[in-house]
């Protein structure tokens, strides 16, 4: 990953990374994570110098526009909404399951752009995600662990209900 998109220690305010694609992945994305990215897109370019002499924050930042540019012009919006009967577990699900030890764990599965394991957003690329995807409520599955195999149980599926007309439904 190039390093201008590094958090530095100690630099609070350097640009929070965004993960590499996988060659040949879609670059699925919820409509939420779209707008955020378009709006940090947007606050950047603001916040751009003409000034011919930049510095390396100006660098950073433009480097961090061209990535988000490239990043929005791959993105497939996929609005979690369309399965709203939630009898599936699908890209943008929000999956409440059972470890074999009696957690329970919340989870929300995205796109790359949106990670953030701080409040359950995870990738649909993750092992996690892949193991939950397209089971239904009450289906267990099999998660390769480094310690070994443990048994998922899924209690709770759900979508969130705004929609966007503009978003167009894909199957993953």
């Amino acid at each position: 990953m190039n390093k201008a998109f590094v958090r530095e220690t100690g630099n609070d305010d350097a640009l929070s990374p965004l993960p590499e694609m996988p060659i040949g992945v879609k670059n699925y994305i919820t409509p939420a994570g779209h707008r955020r990215l378009q709006n940090e897109l947007q606050a950047l370019q603001g916040s751009r110098d003409t000034i011919s002499d930049q510095t390396s924050e100006d660098r950073e930042r433009d480097q961090r526009i061209q990535y988000l540019l490239s990043r929005l012009e791959t993105a497939e919006v996929v609005d979690p909404a369309i399965h709203a009967s939630g009898e599936r577990v699908l890209f943008g699900a929000t999956v409440t399951y059972v470890h074999e030890s009696g957690e329970q764990q919340t989870v929300r599965i995205v796109g790359l752009d949106e990670i953030d394991p701080a409040i359950g957003h995870i990738s649909w690329l993750s092992p996690v995600a892949k193991a939950l995807l397209n089971k239904e409520q009450g289906d267990s599955v099999m998660l390769d662990t480094p310690a070994g195999q443990e048994e998922l149980t899924i209690v709770e599926i759900s979508y969130p209900e705004d929609r966007t007309e503009s978003d167009k439904p894909v199957s993953i």
